[in-house]
């Protein structure tokens, strides 16, 4: 039987015993305040590595989504970064606004590893 597209997914809690010791340059480190103030704008820097940034071994792409406390449809899709190795590394930076409180999810794809997840709370008040 087919497995579930997320169950494919690895992160730092949940990976099989041959991948986990990729877990620490692979998984998306979020870097970002746990409160902030409804619709001001803040920073959140996501970062994969120290990894590999050549055409055999690179991160591909970084998405970023946002679960929202209350919605009826989650999650909210709020950057997509395809990243061309040797010239781009996966150091991104985006300025958000949030209406109410929920979980931010950074997902990262290496050419080698898989799809790799990060969460993190944020509280809006």
């Amino acid at each position: 039987m087919a497995k579930k597209f997320g169950d494919l997914i690895y992160s730092q809690e949940e990976a099989p015993e041959q991948v986990i010791s990729k877990a620490e340059t692979h998984t998306p480190k979020i870097e970002a305040p746990d409160k902030v103030k409804a619709g001001e704008p803040f920073k959140v820097t996501i970062k994969v590595g120290p990894h590999p940034n050549t055409v055999q071994h690179s991160i591909r792409w970084i998405e970023v989504y946002f679960y929202e406390e209350g919605r009826a449809f989650n999650p909210i899709t709020l950057a997509k970064i395809t990243l061309e190795p040797e010239y781009a590394e996966p150091d991104i930076t985006l300025t958000l606004k949030l209406k109410k409180s929920g979980v931010l999810y950074a997902l990262e794809y290496c050419n080698l590893h898989g799809i790799w997840e990060a969460r993190k709370e944020i509280t809006v008040e």
